[in-house]
């Protein structure tokens, strides 16, 4: 597996965002989901990361600076064949110390809820993130929770 900062320009990329963020509008009803878009991963304040096999993605993940102490993890993804092989582990923990070295204290995100995502909720509850308040401009629903690490 290699990660790397990506600019999202690369065609694989771009697919599995738009895969990601359809399945988010799958889970939840319009005004529930969160998920970004490719325009809104591009912001100055988000830093991509891409986990590859050779010239095949294997996932997606991006880290939103809120704070000079704050972070956001953001679109986590990993591509349905690729599941179950670390990929989702290996992106957390990158994001995870790149939010250290920045000096982060805190770490939040907001994800859906439901059956779809207990995978995603075990990873990041193995890693010490714990159910919280919300935070930013996310408004609570029966779609959505948040989870906070304190670094």
């Amino acid at each position: 597996m290699d990660i790397r900062l990506d600019d999202l320009s690369g065609q694989q990329v771009q697919d599995l965002l738009a895969a990601h963020l359809a399945g988010m509008q799958q889970n939840s009803p319009p005004d529930s989901v969160y998920a970004l878009d490719l325009s809104g991963l591009q912001d100055s304040d988000m830093s991509v990361w891409t986990v590859w096999d050779g010239e095949g993605l294997m996932g997606v993940g991006a880290l939103k600076q809120l704070s000079a102490s704050t972070g956001e993890i953001k679109s986590m993804r990993t591509d349905p064949g690729h599941l179950r092989k670390g990929v989702g582990l290996a992106l957390l923990d990158h994001i995870i110390s790149e939010a250290r070295r920045r000096g982060y204290r805190r770490l939040s995100l907001e994800t859906g809820s439901g059956p779809d995502f207990e995978a995603a909720l075990s990873l990041y509850r193995r890693r010490g993130f714990e159910n919280g308040a919300p935070f930013g401009d996310y408004e609570p629903s029966a779609f959505n929770q948040f989870l906070h690490l304190e670094l």
